[in-house]
């Protein structure tokens, strides 16, 4: 428990912290990977080399500080958080490494306003918030080591099938090496592959691409033109290989209920609506099945949906070409917007509405949800970054 002192200090350098967040951030990564480097395979180095990481641990920081006296209303964030750090399969001494590095960050950036007792006050605030996390980690850890077919930590799978959806995006069937069970999961979760690159030991999260209790998990990767492991997957790993993975992770989930889904993805971001798709189908749920791609070429699981739509007349769909080619057949062209979604739905708001894809599609469909009128409660997405980044 934080004294009322200690409180008082944190609230009172929050607005210098906020106005210099982004200078720790940017200080804080370098110290960190050079002092503890064994952490680096945790982070993914794009997203740093984009900013988008530095960017998220800028604003969480100044998030925590500012709500310090009322943490409960950051009890969202807080899971969110929970979540990534166990799909990583973070341990609790690395928030030790990550402690000193913030600490000198900070000093670094403040200079002579970060005095001993703002230095103290935000050790013993981040003390508290490693606690936090470490025993909702723990708990996580522990519930899935406990499931039929769980585990914690490293568990080695096969690749049991490899199978091409688009010209930039693979299928890989993956079943345990030890024969035994897989634990359930919940359609919209990831998975993260651990892999070895030319002696670099990288960690990627990926989302489960099919529906569960199916015997094997399954990832759909698309090819990256500089991805340092979707290139590695596509080109090294085939069938008959051995991946380490950790197990399902991640609060994008389906909710199961009456309201209608609504599916609407661009390009990757297909991958979890697939597995939700897959989950649903038979169900008589309405399905409203709404993807972008630039063609036929690269639009992945096209066959197996149209296969499910004429198999089940809940689900209807519109797919979205904005550079289609003579012999593409889609059902619009361009780009979403209000009008092709809203027409797609019949301007139903009480749904479940779902999107994931690129930033920029992003940032238009959490538009059109807020335009539609869906609530922002049943309104579902995940996004690697800040989310006031999707704000237009």
């Amino acid at each position: 428990m934080l004294s009322i002192k200690t409180i008082e200090t944190i609230k009172a350098t929050v607005p210098a912290l906020q106005l210099h967040a982004n200078a720790i951030t940017e200080h804080f990564y370098p110290l960190l990977f050079s002092q503890y480097p064994e952490v680096l395979p945790y982070f993914n180095q794009t997203n740093q080399g984009k900013g988008t990481q530095p960017k998220a641990l800028a604003n969480a920081v100044v998030a925590y500080g500012a709500n310090i006296d009322e943490l409960g209303n950051l009890s969202e964030a807080v899971t969110a958080i929970v979540q990534k750090h166990c799909s990583l399969g973070i341990k609790a001494e690395q928030y030790d490494a990550v402690g000193d590095c913030l600490l000198q960050a900070i000093a670094a950036v403040l200079g002579s306003a970060a005095t001993p007792e703002v230095i103290d006050a935000w050790a013993l605030a981040y003390g508290q918030l490693a606690a936090i996390l470490i025993e909702a980690e723990e708990g996580m850890y522990a519930a899935t080591e406990q499931q039929v077919g769980g585990w914690r930590g490293e568990r080695e799978f096969k690749v049991s099938k490899k199978v091409d959806e688009s010209a930039v995006i693979t299928s890989f069937y993956l079943t345990p090496a030890d024969g035994g069970k897989i634990m359930n999961f919940k359609p919209g979760q990831y998975i993260t592959v651990l892999l070895n690159v030319t002696g670099q030991q990288i960690r990627r999260n990926y989302s489960l691409s099919d529906a569960p209790e199916l015997g094997y998990l399954r990832i759909s990767v698309k090819r990256e033109p500089d991805g340092v492991a979707s290139n590695y997957l596509h080109d090294q790993i085939n069938e008959g290989d051995g991946i380490n993975i950790l197990a399902p992770c991640g609060d994008f989930v389906l909710r199961k209920n009456n309201r209608p889904l609504v599916l609407l993805t661009a390009g990757v971001g297909i991958t979890p609506a697939i597995s939700m798709l897959n989950a649903e189908a038979a169900s008589g749920r309405k399905i409203h099945f709404i993807h972008a791609a630039l063609n036929t070429q690269v639009h992945a699981f096209k066959s197996h949906v149209d296969q499910l739509v004429d198999e089940h007349q809940s689900i209807l769909p519109l797919y979205v070409y904005s550079e289609p080619s003579a012999d593409c057949e889609p059902h619009a062209t361009g780009f979403i917007n209000k009008d092709l979604v809203g027409t797609q739905i019949s301007n139903e708001t009480d749904v479940e509405f779902y999107f994931l894809g690129p930033k920029p599609f992003m940032q238009s469909a959490l538009s059109i949800a807020k335009e539609l009128g869906v609530p922002a409660e049943q309104t579902h997405y995940e996004f690697f970054g800040p989310k006031e980044d999707l704000v237009a």
